[in-house]
């Protein structure tokens, strides 16, 4: 189980920062770009927890600093995704649903501006005050709407696969409840119920064949 999550996680870290360094980066959008390892980490650590998570954090930010075109000290990006994880992981649903998608998008909110501020802080500590140059609350923004608008596409199916991996049981029997986490955040926010909406296409296929049988009995003792 821990080899699946070894090997889900480097493979989802190794996307995501290709997809970020030689896409998102070159979108030249304005204030910050949108952070795509950082959803990765976050869906990561709603399922592993906050151990799972500052480990997948820890290495997501190392790589990212010694990945060009980084321009950073190294351990710098790594120290903020740990602690990212590491709070992420602690708000892990213990029963394995979400209700709402209220919960995961302040994660996210929360997490798109607390990184932010503390990547800026480590800098500042180093010596590095692009953050003040660049505008602080401009980042703050435009961190969190891209990071939120990006995230239903990335972290319900991160949420998904890592749970897959896991051999969850929750997998399996929650997508019959529409309590799935990823089919939940997906699905709170239209109202609908497909599990439920699927058991009773099942219910009214049933009583229609049982009706049908009934009915072809009939005729056969006339």
């Amino acid at each position: 189980m821990r080899v699946n999550r070894i090997l889900l996680s480097s493979s989802l870290i190794v996307v995501a920062l290709v997809v970020q360094v030689s896409v998102l980066a070159r979108l030249h959008l304005p204030g910050a770009v949108p952070d795509l390892l950082l959803l990765v980490v976050l869906g990561l650590a709603l399922v592993y927890g906050h151990i799972g998570g500052a480990l997948v954090g820890f290495a997501a930010g190392l790589l990212a600093d010694l990945a060009p075109p980084a321009d950073h000290a190294a351990g710098r990006y790594a120290l903020v995704l740990c602690v990212i994880g590491y709070l992420a992981g602690l708000v892990k649903p213990e029963s394995g649903q979400v209700r709402t998608a209220a919960g995961p998008m302040l994660v996210v909110v929360a997490a798109a501006v607390g990184s932010t501020l503390l990547y800026a802080g480590v800098g500042a500590l180093v010596g590095d005050t692009a953050a003040r140059h660049v505008g602080l609350s401009g980042l703050l923004f435009t961190a969190a709407l891209y990071d939120l608008l990006l995230a239903p596409f990335v972290v319900p199916g991160v949420m998904a696969l890592a749970r897959r991996a896991e051999n969850d049981p929750l997998a399996e029997t929650n997508s019959a409840k529409a309590g799935d986490i990823s089919s939940g955040w997906l699905s709170s926010g239209t109202g609908l119920r497909i599990g439920g909406q699927r058991s009773g296409l099942r219910v009214k296929a049933a009583r229609a064949r049982s009706a049908r049988a009934g009915r072809i009995k009939g005729v056969k003792r006339l």
